[in-house]
């Protein structure tokens, strides 16, 4: 086929297959400028972690005064775009209030993202310092960005927050919608497969396996039989939770109370009290208190649970 019968077939379908053209529209965020944001902002997180020389101490003050600007410009751009697809009647300057208010709370987010990296380096035994957990567990990557899109979701960005999610979910398999609550020291050992839905809520000091899946059992439907949106449909997770690996947590109503194991491969669609073990006997589910179940283990000399 010739180039200007390809040409002509091209337009023929912006013609005629609508839906995935976006022409004569607002200029949207830009994927590429995304991708560089993200980076930027672990690089302000994790100062001298990233960088291609080494950053010393005294050099700190300058490299973040270039980095902030730089942040500050892109992230505003972006924002201002997102919020004119939203038709915000004052785009710029909203744009302006958001951005200040995302990069005032990146101390706080380094707050948290410490306790992150601390629950990984306590948690996993494989881990042999800080500096290769930073380096080197997807986990930090994509808990990181989703604490930063969390900020602009809770502001009502469209696109950005995704966006900049999806980044982190491209490169680690983990995919955590901005929506989502997380809190603090929370780990993904082996960071694949892992789904958290938009209105899951994360306590403190939770470690999930890979393949764990926080999701929603079904989805309302309106008179059209589409889906409706908004409402709560994902889980609450409790602290001090553990989810081993490929389990299935379903529905806005299900709580897994504080101090409980889920075992791996365990689908749940009700909530499992605080202090409790859900696992599969045979093909039954069976939930227990914790301590009824470790001395069960204990007798019978089966650590296998």
């Amino acid at each position: 086929m010739k180039s200007d019968a390809i040409k002509q077939a091209l337009l023929d379908s912006y013609a005629r297959d609508g839906g995935i053209n976006h022409l004569d529209g607002v200029n949207l965020p830009s994927q590429d400028t995304v991708t560089e944001l993200a980076r930027d902002f672990m690089h302000v997180l994790f100062p001298g972690y990233f960088e291609n020389t080494s950053l010393a101490k005294d050099a700190v003050p300058a490299w973040l005064d270039r980095l902030l600007a730089k942040i500050e410009q892109r992230l505003s751009t972006e924002i201002e775009k997102s919020l004119r697809f939203a038709q915000d009647p004052h785009p710029a300057a909203s744009a302006r209030r958001i951005t200040t208010e995302l990069l005032t709370q990146l101390p706080e987010i380094r707050r948290v993202v410490q306790t992150d990296v601390q629950a990984a380096f306590t948690g996993d035994p494989a881990a042999l310092n800080i500096e290769e957990i930073i380096l080197a567990y997807p986990c930090v990557l994509v808990i990181s960005l989703q604490r930063i899109a969390h900020i602009l979701y809770q502001q009502k960005v469209p696109l950005l927050p995704r966006m900049l999610t999806e980044y982190g979910h491209e490169r680690t398999g983990v995919d955590i919608h901005p929506g989502a609550r997380l809190g603090t020291h929370f780990f993904i050992d082996h960071c694949s497969g892992v789904v958290i839905g938009e209105t899951a809520t994360i306590g403190n000091h939770v470690k999930l396996y890979q393949g764990v899946t926080l999701g929603a059992k079904s989805f309302e439907l309106d008179a059209a039989g589409n889906p409706v949106k908004g409402g709560k449909r994902h889980p609450d997770i409790g602290d001090h939770v553990t989810i081993y690996a490929h389990a299935t947590i379903l529905g806005g109503d299900t709580q897994i109370g504080a101090h409980t194991v889920i075992g791996g491969n365990v689908w749940l669609l009700t909530s499992v009290p605080a202090h409790s073990i859900a696992y599969y006997k045979g093909d039954d589910l069976v939930i227990r208190p914790r301590h009824q179940q470790e001395a069960l283990i204990m007798e019978a000399g089966d650590w296998s649970i």
